[in-house]
C-alpha cells in the first residue's frame, strides 16, 4: 500500500494484494469505504479525492470521499495510522470492483485495519 498526500485534498493508494484490500476495505459503511495508512492529520468530515490504484488494472480509479475514520498514532492493539473515507460519489465503481476482487472473502473473520 502507498499512501500520499495532505489534509483535505487529493490522496493516491496502491493496493496490489487481496489481502492487503481485504484489510484496507470497509464494508460496513454505506457506499463502502477504505482504510488508508497515513501520519498526516485529518478531521472527521474532511473531504477527500482518493486515486486508487488497484491490483493491475490500468487506470487509477477517482473515488470522491469524506473522512469517517481515525485511527491515531499509538492506538491500542498496534493498529496502522490512517483514516477511513467512505465513498461518496453517485457511482459504484470502485465498490464493485473491490467487492469483486474480494469475492468469498467478505465473510471472513480476519483481523482488517478498522475492526
Amino acid at each position: 500500500m502507498i499512501p500520499s498526500g495532505g489534509r483535505s485534498g487529493i490522496l493516491t493508494l496502491t493496493i496490489k494484494d487481496k489481502g492487503v484490500l481485504y484489510a484496507s476495505y470497509m464494508p460496513f459503511i454505506k457506499r463502502g469505504g477504505l482504510f488508508i495508512p497515513t501520519s498526516k492529520s485529518y478531521l472527521y468530515g474532511d473531504e477527500v479525492f482518493l486515486l486508487l490504484s488497484l491490483m493491475d488494472e490500468p487506470d487509477k480509479i477517482p473515488i470522491p470521499g469524506k473522512v469517517v475514520w481515525l485511527t491515531p498514532k499509538g492506538s491500542q492493539g498496534n493498529k496502522a495510522a490512517g483514516i477511513g473515507i467512505q465513498f461518496t460519489g453517485d457511482d459504484e465503481i470502485a465498490k464493485g470492483k473491490i467487492e469483486t476482487y474480494l469475492a468469498g472473502a467478505l465473510g471472513s473473520d480476519r483481523p482488517t485495519h478498522t475492526m
